[in-house]
């Protein structure tokens, strides 16, 4: 999704909900302030760095985030960035939170999975209220731009500020869910001396949810005793998120067979540029998808060209994020230079064809045809096997499959082409053989019945082209709307004042969130979500909104207080 820029006015620390109804700002509140166009980075000459995993210095001061309100959360997320926290590499990120609590005297506790939580006493009048579950998970996209060297095993993020936003320097920023969670340690750090009126605390930190939320599915639900419930885990600030969808992904397994051919010369073929994103938020948005968009070329070549032989393609690697490149390598003739000169023609004309067709949508989008050195050598895919290949990639369903009929704008079914990928020997070689290439599809729906018929249609399409396997995953849930919630009545009546009286967004997501797979593990939860605003999340332009991260944090505050009143 994309939101207008907006000027930072102000951004609070702590400020209790009276104040705002008041519109009166405590004097210690300060006014966030900033360079427009500020370019740090958070490895430059920072103890926070933690390159090799270690967790940062706590006493570190933030190096990019300084200036930034509210401080404690944005410090928090730097020290946060400088620890590597891919999806099944969260260890350091939890030694992290582990150091924290016990730095500061706080319970935590762990299931066998690496879920974990941390508790928070009452304080300042909310200490006898029901405890309130905070929720976000600690790992995040690992996406990069092609030119970019970063080791996201290794290297920490390097953040920059740009105007208004927050981003990275050529990755993904890990905003989604950092920025949630640094709000819980923001909030597990508050003294009592700040005034905040604050029920018991459960925080709860999970992992894997960027990849098919297999943290919250393998959740000890005897982990949290509370049983309301924030996720800090959405993207556009000023509505409030009562649902989202189920999805669940199919991972195709094709066999190919090779043919050996004399030593010739060999191209590779790049589509290149395109936004990418996250595969539910904007899959409405008609983006490019960089493997449909290849093979559009790759038809296109092959048929213009018979001379021409693919060797292998490959694109995507997340199941949640749109394929922003693809690749394919083609072997020619040795010495058929007219055969070369043909192909970039042909595939300059799909260009232009695709440049009209996306308009202003994918303005950076583009189709290279150059050589390809490190390309194997001695065999190529067989015709049919290219043929299958091809076929499969187009008939696989990629985008919106239905809009709602009941939600006005909601999307219900979509699917996601989201990654080919060829297995050994699918390569090439120094000989004829079998390979194998691997496509994954990540279906999502708001309702069971669709969804499930999406992933029939993409086993039968499968196996017409000749599939060995087509393993459908687990599907997770989707998390039904409850508009009766008592944390939704709260939240709402807070935001409410700080829209300035306006009606907020009451919304369900075509996302997939934990909160329907934790309120399975923990029966009875009441849920609310909502976040500032993340532009291009699941993809290199990913950007936080830094004013909307004030506001956020006020809300939360604020529901806080209002939850704290309700006494056991």
């Amino acid at each position: 999704m994309l939101f207008p820029r907006s000027t930072v006015l102000a951004a609070m620390l702590v400020v209790s909900s009276r104040a705002f109804r008041a519109n009166v700002l405590p004097a210690w509140v300060s006014v966030a302030s900033f360079a427009r166009g500020r370019s740090l980075s958070s490895a430059a000459a920072s103890s926070c760095s933690a390159a090799t995993g270690a967790a940062p210095d706590m006493g570190c001061a933030a190096v990019v985030t300084g200036d930034l309100q509210p401080q404690p959360l944005f410090k928090f997320f730097e020290e946060l960035s400088s620890i590597p926290r891919a999806s099944k590499h969260e260890a350091a990120a939890l030694a992290y939170v582990k150091r924290f609590a016990d730095d500061r005297g706080l319970p935590w506790r762990e299931d066998g999975y690496g879920n974990m939580v941390v508790e928070k006493e009452g304080m300042n009048g909310g200490e006898g209220a029901p405890i309130v579950v905070i929720q976000g998970h600690v790992d995040m996209v690992t996406e990069k731009n092609s030119g970019s060297s970063h080791d996201f095993l290794k290297d920490p993020i390097r953040l920059l500020v740009e105007g208004d936003w927050l981003t990275a320097d050529g990755t993904t920023l890990g905003a989604d869910n950092g920025i949630g969670v640094s709000a819980a340690l923001a909030l597990l750090d508050m003294p009592v001396s700040s005034g905040a009126r604050l029920p018991p605390l459960e925080c709860l930190f999970t992992v894997e949810e960027e990849i098919g939320l297999v943290g919250a599915f393998e959740l000890d639900g005897s982990l949290v005793k509370g049983r309301t419930m924030l996720n800090l885990d959405t993207v556009k600030w000023g509505s409030l998120f009562v649902g989202c969808a189920g999805g669940g992904d199919s991972l195709i397994t094709l066999p190919v067979e090779q043919e050996a051919v004399d030593p010739a010369s060999y191209e590779s073929v790049a589509v290149e540029g395109l936004m990418g994103g996250h595969s539910g938020i904007n899959i409405q948005e008609d983006r490019g998808n960089g493997v449909k968009l290849l093979i559009r070329v790759l038809e296109a070549v092959l048929e213009g060209v018979p001379s021409l032989h693919l060797v292998d393609l490959r694109g995507g690697d997340k199941h949640n994020a749109i394929p922003r490149e693809a690749f394919a390598t083609i072997l020619l003739p040795k010495g058929d230079s007219d055969a070369l000169k043909a192909a970039e023609e042909i595939a300059g004309a799909v260009l232009g064809d695709l440049k009209m067709e996306f308009g202003t949508k994918e303005p950076s989008m583009a189709v290279q045809i150059r050589k390809d050195a490190d390309a194997a050598v001695g065999t190529c895919l067989g015709a049919g096997a290219t043929r299958r290949l091809l076929s499969l990639l187009e008939l696989l369903p990629h985008g919106v499959v239905k809009i709602s009929h009941d939600v006005e704008g909601l999307v219900e079914t979509s699917s996601n082409l989201a990654s080919v990928t060829p297995i050994e020997g699918a390569q090439g070689g120094d000989a004829g053989g079998n390979g194998t290439y691997e496509i994954l599809c990540s279906t999502r729906s708001s309702l069971s019945p669709p969804l499930e018929a999406v992933r029939r249609r993409i086993k039968t399409a499968a196996e017409l082209c000749g599939a060995s396997n087509v393993l459908r995953r687990q599907a997770y849930p989707g998390w039904q709307p409850n508009l009766q919630s008592n944390v939704l009545k709260v939240a709402r009546d807070e935001l409410r004042v700080l829209l300035n009286g306006e009606e907020p967004g009451i919304e369900a997501l075509h996302a997939g969130l934990e909160c329907g797979v934790i309120g399975d593990k923990a029966p009875g939860m009441d849920i609310v979500s909502f976040g500032p605003t993340i532009d291009g999340a699941h993809s290199p332009d990913e950007r936080v909104n830094i004013a909307s991260v004030g506001k956020f944090w006020q809300l939360v505050l604020a529901t806080l207080e209002g939850l704290a009143t309700k006494q056991q």
